[in-house]
């Protein structure tokens, strides 16, 4: 199942048009994004982590995707996800429930071995 693959595509060729018009605006998100993202006191891994639970929380399948990709090119582990995400179920209560294991099954698949 590659269905978050191929948000990812969607939400890439969506917003093609849009980031002509308002490149700055694209170029310091993505900017942002790397800087928040990059190792310090917290690895890389776990600032993925964090960003995902804000994902379930925010219930944003397109940021699931994203950062469920970034978790497991980070190598965050199946445990660490499961782990984080019974803590958004704690926080977020019943949508919890709908959107964490959203993220979990985005996670299993970006995680597996391509093939």
């Amino acid at each position: 199942m590659a269905h978050n693959h191929d948000l990812l595509r969607e939400v890439t060729i969506a917003s093609r048009d849009l980031r002509s018009h308002i490149g700055d605006v694209y170029a310091g998100f993505s900017q942002m994004h790397k800087a928040a993202l990059e190792g310090g006191v917290l690895d890389p891994a776990t600032k993925e982590l964090i960003a995902l639970a804000m994902s379930i929380g925010n219930q944003c399948d397109g940021c699931i995707a994203s950062h469920a990709k970034g978790a497991a090119q980070k190598g965050a582990t199946e445990q660490q996800v499961a782990e984080m995400i019974g803590v958004a179920i704690l926080m977020m209560g019943g949508p919890g429930t709908i959107y964490g294991p959203r993220a979990w099954a985005a996670f299993q698949e970006f995680a597996a071995p391509a093939g």
